[in-house]
């Protein structure tokens, strides 16, 4: 799922392209959503909230996005080749153009048409944005101390009301470069741990957030851009040892977490130690 950082830049942009403009092509494909108090209307503003995606109208109507997994936006000169394609696409869920450029919504997970008066129905539940004006590290680590026994750490991390943005890659990259093991509970770390992990998270999502690809590591090649995530089976770029992944969450819809044993202190509860292969090889074979 795109992260905080990818909508960042998704909303720079798409405000770079459409805001102070009338929206000349309003289309939306999305139930029962009701383009009309978009149509014509000028565009005020494109903003990120964590995961969330805000279009804001002069009129005082709101077009809200979530990417979920598959979702993107694109923008694509108006009346161009590529433009008229994507519009006939069958993904299409919305597209907002004006004379210059038209934006596309393609698979997108979410959206909403709604007063902006009425915006904190879709986003009021969030955190603090790491990447956001309202971003409040002693809240953050307050409300990560704060959790119930038996919530890990890397869970914490992901859960949007705590602070919203971060998902598993930046949240297996933090904690790795803290050395910290992702499923030690939330509440039982020292305060100052806490406060360092919160500083990390936003020093590797802010810098981050200039880059068209996500990289933890400061390099952008392909292989190079993270220290643990999606790293399992491979050596650890710190230590040597063999980067483990391993379900975060009740069974089901898990989400999987990347972590060094040896730089992080252990297994997950659920690894059963077998080696593992590289992501997407398929081997699992016993030591």
């Amino acid at each position: 799922m795109p992260e905080g950082d990818t909508v960042w830049r998704t909303a720079q942009r798409l405000h770079a392209a459409l805001a102070g403009t009338p929206a000349a092509l309003v289309d939306v494909r999305w139930g029962e959503a009701d383009e009309a108090p978009l149509v014509g209307a000028v565009v005020d503003e494109v903003v990120p909230r964590g995961k969330h995606l805000l279009h804001r109208f002069t009129t005082g109507w709101t077009l809200h996005t979530h990417l979920r997994m598959e979702g993107s936006w694109r923008v694509e000169a108006a009346g161009s080749e590529a433009a008229r394609r994507s519009l006939r696409r069958s993904d299409l869920r919305a597209a907002i153009g004006n004379d210059q450029w038209t934006t596309l919504g393609l698979r997108l997970g979410e959206l909403d048409v709604v007063p902006r008066t009425e915006e904190h129905r879709l986003i009021g539940h969030l955190g603090p944005d790491v990447l956001g004006d309202d971003w409040d590290p002693d809240l953050v680590a307050r409300r990560l101390t704060g959790q119930p026994a038996g919530t890990s750490i890397a869970a914490a991390l992901l859960d949007q009301r705590v602070l919203a943005g971060v998902g598993t890659f930046w949240a297996s990259e933090a904690l790795f470069a803290q050395r910290l093991h992702p499923w030690r509970d939330a509440g039982g770390l020292p305060a100052e741990t806490i406060a360092a992990l919160v500083t990390r998270v936003h020093e590797l999502m802010d810098r981050g957030k200039e880059h068209a690809v996500q990289s933890s590591t400061g390099v952008l090649r392909a292989d190079r851009r993270s220290w643990v995530h999606g790293r399992s089976g491979l050596p650890c770029r710190r230590c040597g040892t063999t980067v483990r992944v391993a379900p975060l969450g009740r069974a089901g819809p898990d989400r999987v977490f990347f972590s060094c044993p040896s730089c992080q202190g252990g297994l997950a509860p659920t690894d059963d130690g077998q080696a593992q292969g590289p992501l997407g090889s398929g081997r699992r074979t016993r030591r």
